[in-house]
């Protein structure tokens, strides 16, 4: 465990895990208990400056550390602060230094050992403990104005998709003046398979719908996705998401799914209904030269626009 787990330990006691109202004595209250008003956006606004940056979330495996890091050495080449926030208590084996770890508040390893939660029920509690401790998050920010931050988000779906901790935390940085957009990451290696390529469209389209911020979804590991069998279409017909009508009918020719077209159809019609979805493809691997820099450049544009800055390659 890192030594600042042990001293928090040694401090907090019961594990190093407090319960979630313990952190703070003017720290944001659950649902259910009063806490302080928070102030409205326009009142926020005149009190400091806007801070801009990316929130990186998508499933576990998707890359999600590695894109953080690639995007700050990416930024950095251009001239601009970069700060890496680590909100993953999960996430112990950091490839670079980070100018914020939630590791310091509470770590998957201590809560799982002091509440006897599984991996997903922990991290869920993590999140709603950093929500509850807002505060905690909000005075470590001020040293980072100036910056353009990198959220590197926790690697389980349903804080994306239905939980609603995550997203508090997401609209408090909005109150504290910091305006953000969604980096969604997933595995290129899904759109070789068209069942679970639908169930990507499904699960990014649910995650744009209940984070509620601008929106870029990326296929990350492009330099595997060969290693996995060969695309059915053209790349352009899963970056762009097209007629979904095709993918059906190739998912149709497996007896297995053939049962089950119906559905598949059903739910390809929900993601074309809200014409929300389409990806683009990236490389972290490939920063110099080449389509890799291309596309880090094209989530560039759409998460740094609002800032009047346009990157110069």
């Amino acid at each position: 465990m890192r030594a600042v787990g042990e001293g928090r330990r040694a401090l907090l006691g019961n594990g190093g895990v407090p319960p979630l109202t313990q952190h703070s004595p003017a720290q944001p209250r659950l649902k259910g208990i009063v806490c302080p008003p928070q102030p409205s956006m326009a009142e926020s606004s005149r009190g400091g400056s806007l801070a801009f940056g990316q929130v990186v979330i998508g499933p576990p495996g998707s890359g999600k550390t590695s894109y953080c890091h690639a995007m700050r050495d990416f930024l950095g080449r251009l001239g601009r602060r970069v700060a890496v926030v680590n909100l993953d208590p999960a996430n112990e084996a950091l490839p670079g230094p980070c100018a914020l770890d939630i590791a310091e508040l509470v770590t998957l390893a201590d809560v799982m050992g002091s509440l006897g939660l599984g991996p997903n029920g922990g991290l869920l509690y993590c999140m709603e403990y950093l929500a509850a401790n807002a505060d905690w998050l909000r005075d470590r920010l001020r040293a980072l104005r100036g910056h353009y931050v990198l959220f590197d988000c926790p690697g389980q779906v349903e804080l994306y998709t239905h939980h609603q901790a995550l997203k508090d935390v997401f609209g408090q940085l909005a109150k504290w003046n910091f305006r953000l957009a969604a980096v969604h990451l997933v595995d290129s290696h899904y759109c070789t398979d068209p069942g679970k390529f639908i169930s990507v469209l499904c699960t990014s389209l649910s995650t744009m719908l209940h984070v509620e911020l601008p929106h870029v979804n990326v296929l990350s590991k492009m330099d595997l996705i060969e290693q996995y069998g060969k695309l059915a279409f053209n790349l352009d017909y899963y970056t762009e998401v097209l007629d979904l009508s095709y993918l059906v009918d190739h998912l149709a020719s497996d007896p297995f799914f053939r049962n089950f077209r119906r559905l598949n159809e059903k739910l390809v019609e929900v993601i074309e209904d809200y014409s929300l979805v389409s990806f683009v493809p990236l490389n972290v691997q490939v920063t110099q030269q080449g389509q890799g820099a291309l596309h880090v450049q094209q989530l560039l544009f759409v998460s740094s626009e609002p800032q009047g800055w346009k990157p110069q390659l």
